[in-house]
Parts: C-alpha cells; structure tokens; sequence
C-alpha cells in the first residue's frame, strides 16, 4: 500500500481538481452561471456579470460569500441580482468591511454588531455617511504619503461605498418604486429625463452593446435618454436586463432563464468573440486554478519535508508528482490570463507574483530531476504557496484583468523587459529560499549531511549565477524602454535603483565565494540576504509614494514587508553562529 501512495493521492488530486470544473447547480432553479456569462463594460475592459460580482465583493469584504440577514448565504450572481433589482434587501446585507475601530466609531457601532466583528450593513453605515464625507473632506487636502491610518482607511472605506451605491444605479433607479413601469410605453420616457440622468452618471456599468449609430457600450441611463429624445422604444438590452430583473423579484425561475437565454443568443449573433471571452473567464472564475494550486503546494511542501525523516523515496516522487500538477495547473491559470488580456504574462504586481511563483517552481522541478532529495521540491512549494497567497491578498483591491497605462502599453517590452527581471526576481528568491533549507535542516535536524549539503550549495551558487544574468540583462532592457517612453536611459527612479541593487547583490555573493571570502555557511547567508534585497525591489519601492512605479504606502504591505524582513535576519543570524552552536540547537529540538 506504502507503494501505491504517490498514484493514490494523485488520484484524489485529480478528481479534486474535476470537481472544480463541474457546472454550478442552479439555486433555486435560477440559471445564475448563465446570467453569469452575460458581457458587460466595467473598469475599461469587457468583463462577464461573474467577475463583477466577484471581484466587487472581494474589494467590499475580502471574499464571495455573503450572509442575509436570515442567516443564508448568497452567491456572488445571487448577490449581485439583489443589488441590481432589490437594493433594499441588499442594503441589509452585512458585506462592508471596516478593520479601524476609529472609523466604525464614526457611525456609532462596534465590533459586535458586525459579522464576524468586521463586516456591517449598507444600512447601518447609512446614519454616518455624513460624518464619513466630513472625514474624507479634512484628509483630501493631506498628502497620500502623510496621511494617517485613519486617513487612509476613511478615504478607502468612502471609496467602497460609492462603488458599491453607484452599482444599484446600473439597470434601474433605486428610489423608483415601479421602474419596469417606467418604461412601459415611450410616451412616459420624456417625462423620466432626470431619473436617466441620474442613472447614467452614477452607473458602473454600461450593459447595453453597441448599436448601429453608436460606437461603444452605454449605460442603461444613456441609452434610456437616448430613447427619450428620439420618441422611440426602449433598447432591447434595456427592456431584457427589466424583465430579468421582474422575473428575479417575483422568484419566477423559468421567466428570468427564458429571458437570459434569449438575451444570450441574440448577443451571440452580434458579439460571439465577446461571449465565448466571457464563458471562459467565468469558467477561469469558477475554477479558482491559483487556489487549488495553492492546495497542492501545501500538500507537497508536507511531503517533501516529511520525506527527509522517513520514506524518503515514497514521500519524495509523491511530492513532486504535487508540485508538477500544481506547476501544470499554474501554467494554465496564466496562459488563460494571457488570453483574456491579449498580454505577456507581468502586466501588474498581481500577475508579478503569479509569475515569479511559477517561475522559481520551475526552476525547482528541473533541480529535483537532477537531485532527488526533496529539497528543491520543499522549496518550490513553499515558494509556490508563498507567491500565491501574496497574489490573492494583491486581488483584493480590484480587477487583476486591469487595462494598462497608456505608457506600458507595449506587448514587446512586456514580454522582454518585465518577464525577463521578473524571472530575475524569481530565481533570487528561489537561491534565498534553498538557502533558508539548508539552514533550518542544519540547525533544526540531522538530515543535512556533508552530501547534502553540498548539493545545496552548488543549487544555491547555480541559481545565483543564472539570478545575475537574467536581473542584468532585464534591467538594461528596462533602461531601453525608459528611454523610449520617458527620453533618458536612467533616471535613478527607486524601482530602478531596486532592479540595480539585486544585480549588485548577486554579483557580490559571486565575488564572494570566487574569492574564498566565504564557505558554504556564508553563501547561505548571503542569498538570505538577498531575498531582502529582492522583496525591496519587488515592494519596497512601490510603498515609498515617490516615482514612476509607486503605487502608494499600503500598512499591511508595510508591516507585511518588516516581518518578512524580521525572519530573514533572524536567519541570518542562524547561519552565522558556529557549527558547535549548530549542534546544540539540534539538541534541544530533539
């Protein structure tokens, strides 16, 4: 049965990751994956109904499930239709986040009248909203970077109910106490001006597709204005987005099927690339690749260690047949972003760490083929599984399908400059990580003989020498592209001063060991080290507020950052005390 084991769990692993792909059952028999699929533009690109809801519901409360006040869980469709048709009921919802106690005391609450301590209703926030516009009035004038943290989290909070109120505004006004009335006969439209108005400047969301005559995708307001001024009837995308909305608050499921399928074909007619995108993403959404990777990384980060203590051949082929499904399951997570985008795989700090996870996994499973000891296995889960959750705590401030600024707008550069310092950053960090093994297996066990610690040793300096190369020639492409974009080949921008200290770096633990400056035990600290070197890089100088690649000073990034930094050093320090002291700590572990 021991045998049997690596084909047992990669069995289970597969059906698991079936499981996924399996069509979502309708909810009371709503076809919710249908209405799903449906087009719609919001935040700059073509997106289904299904990344709305989502991605609005990770930036409100940081995840897709949300509870009613009678104590069910909707889904995200679920969600989103309430809000669209019954903004009442949505309004009572608990699904806005709020971690600051000073900004919960704006409107009179405590922790205990939330879900979970942290999450509230529209309608309780409702009585503060005022207090709320008077704070974020006082901190508009501050800085970003001077800003307080409760500064920061009433402007960020402001954001997230503006959002999530202009939302109700998309298919109906929601002060309209019979909107489908509204707009039962064109002769009543005129008379409706300012409700249109009002929807078309506070809708997120343009739901109806161009016509002949209009060039782009329009709110439900400004096509209902149109109607209005013409006299003529109201769009077809309008009228069937209504009687979906009438079929849903009545709990007519064969009405609102009816009318989504049928609003389905007749885009399919006009826009089928558009609706097979829109499948795919939904399908990309409901399938989670990244988690489930995340899932098996874990399990063969266990593996993997556990294999340097018993069945070292058994735990060890189980755990890279994990971290090979988990690397496969990531490549196809990627190239499908890369589809939907029409982009190289980097496009923003969200698909960095995608990137640089994948990469060093990458790395790490030709390691082990050439050295099957777990260890480069042990590190590429724990790498995989690191970038992965950094990535989805990324996703939580928005769309990770973003457009592009105008100036990055280059698939070449893309595709050369930034894979190319990104594969840099990955394999600084995998030397970093293998170095992090070599020290706790020395200190902490006594599975690290002379024979394994010298394959560390030559994997460490390996992937340092490949990290130099790829870091330097990414940098001076990156300088080609500054000074085709912004005229000077180097402006000593902090992201570029981050992308010279790694290649600095590198090159010095090379000279280092060329030298005979340090042994084994100093290499090993040295590419700790340069995992510091590279998390600065990669987010250091995105939190310094200044420069062309900052993205503003974040405090869990920041606090995020000093803990990572924290445990480096302490390792560090591991690696530099004697091998006598080495010895002792491996006694009192046992």
């Amino acid at each position: 049965m021991k045998t049997k084991l690596p084909a047992i769990v990669a069995v289970f692993a597969l059906l698991g990751l079936a499981c996924t792909l399996w069509p979502e059952p309708r909810r009371r028999g709503f076809d919710l994956a249908a209405f799903g699929r449906l087009p719609v533009l919001a935040d700059g690109r073509l997106k289904p109904m299904d990344s709305v809801a989502r991605n609005t519901l990770l930036l409100l409360q940081g995840r897709q499930r949300v509870a009613t006040p009678d104590g069910r869980s909707l889904t995200p469709h679920e969600w989103l239709l309430t809000v669209l048709f019954q903004p009442a009921t949505a309004d009572a919802c608990r699904m806005i986040r709020i971690d600051n106690a000073d900004v919960l005391s704006l409107f009179n609450l405590s922790p205990a009248d939330g879900d979970g301590g942290v999450r509230f209703a529209f309608a309780q926030l409702r009585p503060g909203l005022a207090e709320l516009d008077r704070q974020a009035q006082l901190a508009a004038p501050v800085e970003a970077a001077e800003r307080t943290t409760f500064q920061r989290a009433v402007e960020e909070l402001r954001e997230h109910l503006l959002l999530y109120d202009h939302l109700k505004f998309s298919l109906q006004a929601p002060d309209s106490p019979d909107f489908p009335a509204l707009l039962a006969s064109a002769a009543q439209l005129p008379a409706a001006r300012p409700v249109f108005e009002t929807m078309d400047s506070f809708s997120v969301l343009r739901v109806v597709p161009p016509a002949s005559g209009t060039p782009d995708w329009r709110t439900a307001g400004r096509s209902l204005l149109a109607s209005a001024a013409l006299g003529a009837g109201v769009d077809p995308a309008v009228r069937q987005y209504t009687a979906m909305g009438r079929a849903w608050v009545a709990g007519d499921p064969e009405a609102f099927n009816a009318v989504v399928r049928d609003y389905a074909a007749s885009l399919t007619a006009s826009f089928a690339p558009v609706m097979r995108k829109c499948a795919l993403e939904a399908l990309f959404n409901r399938a989670e690749p990244f988690y489930s990777s995340l899932v098996l990384y874990v399990v063969a980060f266990l593996c993997a260690v556990v294999s340097w203590l018993k069945w070292p051949d058994i735990l060890g082929r189980t755990a890279l047949g994990l971290m090979e499904l988990a690397f496969a399951l990531t490549t196809l997570g990627i190239l499908a972003r890369m589809w939907l985008e029409g982009r190289p795989p980097v496009t923003n700090l969200y698909s960095s760490a995608l990137f640089i996870g994948w990469g060093a996994v990458g790395l790490c499973l030709i390691l082990e083929r050439l050295d099957r000891r777990a260890v480069a296995g042990a590190a590429g889960s724990l790498i995989g599984f690191s970038t992965l959750v950094i990535a989805h705590h990324l996703s939580l401030s928005g769309d990770t399908l973003e457009m592009m600024r105008a100036v990055l707008d280059s698939n070449f550069w893309l595709a050369t400059h930034v894979v190319t310092v990104t594969i840099g950053y990955a394999s600084t960090f995998l030397a970093g990580f293998l170095a992090i093994i070599y020290i706790l297996r020395g200190v902490l066990t006594r599975s690290l003989d002379a024979a394994t610690a010298d394959s560390l040793a030559r994997m460490v300096y390996g992937i340092v020498c490949f990290a130099t190369f790829f870091s330097f020639v990414g940098t001076v492409l990156g300088g080609i592209w500054a000074d085709q974009s912004w005229g000077r080949f180097w402006g000593w921008d902090p992201k570029e001063n981050g992308a010279l200290i790694i290649v600095i770096w590198n090159a010095v633990i090379l000279h280092a060991r060329w030298g005979g400056l340090v042994r084994q035990r100093g290499l090993m600290a040295l590419a700790v080290f340069g995992n510091i070197v590279t998390a600065w890089s990669w987010f250091g100088t995105n939190m310094l507020g200044v420069g062309l690649h900052s993205y503003g000073f974040t405090s869990a990034a920041f606090y995020g950052l000093l803990s990572f930094v924290l445990v480096q050093v302490a390792l560090i320090a591991l690696a530099l005390l004697p091998p006598g002291r080495w010895r002792s700590f491996r006694a009192a572990a046992t």
